[in-house]
């Protein structure tokens, strides 16, 4: 039977490069964008295939609308891509309040909306699955990229739990771990106001997003077929980091926080009361 995908922000980068695969395999995406009519040429193409709504992510009873509508019309989701997001450059401290919240709206708050509305439906059937869109920042960040990676550390938090809760259940979860993508997610890009001192450190961050969009190395079309790939096999991992960066800078985290554990570990170990 042929699955029915709906994927979030699928305009353009890992969204449209998702809702393509799926086509080609003779899936159904319903492809929801804030400005879908940036998807009328999917749609033209692929009539009985593709169909796009009109959907931000950070209004959660718009969410819920469309699970609703989905469910109604096709009578399953099998795959919910929370794909929709934008980077964000700024040293933790020229960071405002209001650019955190709207960035955990958008990354968090957001998909987990959605996760709730589709969970039911997927839990009656025991099957489905949940791809959610992080980044190799979900599991180390550095000099201004605080705030984004904060939003994907707790995306990963989220999807892990989520993880071990849906697996006696059939349903599966992925968590997809981007290095630099030729997407178009540099060009997007929100910033903070500066802080002098911080040039040397986030402000190199700031100028490598400002001059890096198009030169990246990532193809979206191969991580989407990489995506089904490990959907569609028999044990799907949990993590998939995608691209050489990625991999290579999550392998030297690990290793880097083994170091530093088995360093203080002795002391670290000496914490309990004594016998």
């Amino acid at each position: 039977m042929n699955k029915v995908w709906l994927i979030t922000g699928a305009n353009s980068g890992f969204g449209r490069a998702f809702t393509e695969a799926a086509v080609a395999v003779g899936d159904i995406v319903v492809a929801t964008a804030r400005r879908p009519e940036a998807l009328a040429d999917l749609v033209a193409a692929h009539p009985d295939r593709v169909e796009a709504l009109r959907l931000d992510v950070t209004d959660q009873a718009a969410g819920q609308a469309v699970i609703d509508d989905v469910i109604a019309r096709h009578g399953r989701i099998d795959v919910l891509v929370n794909n929709a997001g934008r980077t964000h450059v700024g040293a933790v401290e020229e960071t405002a309040d209001d650019e955190l919240r709207d960035l955990f709206d958008l990354h968090f708050f957001g998909p987990a909306a959605l996760i709730r509305a589709a969970l039911p439906h997927m839990r009656a059937r025991r099957s489905g699955a949940i791809v959610q869109l992080s980044s190799m920042g979900g599991q180390l960040s550095f000099a201004g990229f605080g705030a984004y990676s904060a939003t994907k550390f707790a995306l990963e938090g989220l999807s892990e739990a989520l993880a071990d809760e849906l697996r006696p259940l059939g349903i599966k979860v992925l968590i997809v771990e981007p290095g630099a993508f030729r997407t178009g997610l540099f060009g997007n890009a929100s910033t903070s106001g500066q802080i002098d001192d911080y040039d040397s450190t986030s402000g190199e961050t700031r100028r490598m997003v400002a001059t890096g969009d198009g030169t990246q190395p990532g193809d979206p079309a191969k991580a989407a077929e990489a995506v089904i790939a490990a959907l569609e096999a028999e044990h799907t991992p949990l993590r998939l980091p995608l691209g050489d960066d990625s991999v290579d800078a999550l392998l030297a985290h690990l290793e880097s926080v083994r170091t530093e554990i088995a360093t203080w570990e002795k002391t670290a170990r000496a914490t309990a009361f004594d016998s």
